[in-house]
């Protein structure tokens, strides 16, 4: 594989792709984890294939969508259920959780629709929901760098404000910690980063590989920093390991990915058992 990697540009783009997302999107998960929001990812997720249907149902219609990439308009989409997640958890105080799965709910609904409007996809809409080795451009790979160097300057100028909104909320707003502007930027966020990983991990898969690596690396690590590092490397791990598997045996990336991030829990989990 390594000698066609420097020979196609396409797995260039799916490898780079994935060891960002890799990076990325468990840096993420865990602050989401320990925030008890796991089912945010899945919901924007699937607010995203309604993005991305829509596209591609537009592309069908309208000349303009037909050139555009569906990858913006998921972003877009999963952006707006991001904001209005924020927004019913503001309506809903007491029953904060109620908002994850109204919206969740109203993505499938939508994503249904233009399915149904369309009369299916075929291979376009199934590169998008598992993820494509093949399918993944160069544009598509400039989008996740953009936003990875978006997520990491996040997390590296406000990690403080974050764990503090992560472990004691009380505190962070009393000491005049702005909860409501880095709650809905983290939110956008997480929205963009769910839409970057669509190509290569598939919207339907892109929150086990948020939370996955998260759960096996609190399972191991003391502090929170050391979580956050073996995080990332369960992630990373997980992504070469997908991305291989699915070179070879033809197979959708997203699958294999997140197949691997359940043996390495799995293994992590009797690990410890074993030295206890």
């Amino acid at each position: 594989m390594i000698e066609a990697i420097f020979t196609y540009e396409f797995l260039q783009n799916a490898v780079l792709s994935g060891l960002i997302i890799g990076l990325i999107a468990p840096m993420l998960g865990l602050f989401i984890v320990v925030r008890r929001m796991s089912m945010i990812s899945d919901a924007l997720s699937h607010v995203a294939l309604a993005g991305i249907a829509g596209s591609l149902y537009l592309s069908q219609q309208v000349l303009f969508f037909a050139a555009l990439n569906p990858v913006y308009l998921g972003m877009g989409a999963a952006v707006v259920g991001s904001l209005l997640i924020e927004r019913l958890r503001r309506v809903y105080k007491s029953f904060e959780e109620l908002a994850i799965p109204i919206i969740l709910s109203a993505g499938i609904g939508f994503g249904a629709i233009f399915i149904s409007l369309a009369k299916g996809f075929g291979t376009d809409l199934v590169g998008y929901l598992f993820g494509s080795v093949s399918a993944v451009s160069r544009q598509d790979l400039y989008i996740v760098i953009l936003i990875a160097v978006i997520v990491i300057a996040f997390i590296y100028f406000l990690y403080k404000e974050l764990f503090s909104l992560a472990f004691d909320p009380e505190y962070a707003r009393v000491s005049g910690i702005n909860e409501r502007v880095i709650q809905a930027s983290f939110m956008i966020i997480t929205a963009l980063v769910i839409g970057a990983s669509m190509r290569i991990v598939g919207i339907l898969l892109v929150s086990s590989l948020m939370t996955l690596p998260v759960a096996a690396a609190i399972q191991v690590a003391k502090s929170y920093k050391g979580a956050l590092v073996y995080s990332i490397l369960f992630g990373e791990i997980a992504v070469v390991i997908g991305l291989i598997s699915a070179y070879y045996l033809d197979i959708a990336p997203g699958g294999t990915i997140v197949v691997t991030s359940v043996f390495i829990l799995l293994l992590v989990l009797f690990g410890k058992k074993v030295r206890s």
